[in-house]
């Protein structure tokens, strides 16, 4: 099991390279049924029974995201789909820090 969700964002302002392919394919597999997009960016969408659910739900990452100082762009959509899309804007790329808040968006 993984322990990511125990970790801790750390502020990233940029002057590192991206994790390339071979770097993140691990992470991965430590989050449930996250895609990647281009090397750039991971996604994954969730479905609930209603629109007040899936309202909940976004809130509840916002709070993470908020606390943990890393925060995903989010799509509401089909009144009951949440798609949550995780890059490290200052790198351009994906970071250690997209995949804990993963970890942690799994958990709610």
């Amino acid at each position: 099991m993984s322990t990511l969700h125990t970790k801790k964002c750390t502020p990233c302002e940029g002057g590192v390279e991206p994790m390339k392919p071979e770097e993140f394919s691990n992470y991965l597999s430590m989050i449930n049924n996250w895609q990647v997009v281009e090397d750039k960016l991971i996604e994954k969408t969730f479905l609930f029974k209603d629109f007040v659910k899936a309202i909940e739900f976004i809130n509840a990452v916002a709070q993470i995201a908020e606390e943990e100082g890393h925060h995903p762009d989010i799509l509401l959509f089909g009144w009951n789909k949440v798609k949550i899309m995780l890059t490290t804007h200052a790198i351009g790329g994906l970071s250690i820090n997209d995949f804990i808040l993963a970890s942690k968006i799994d958990r709610v």
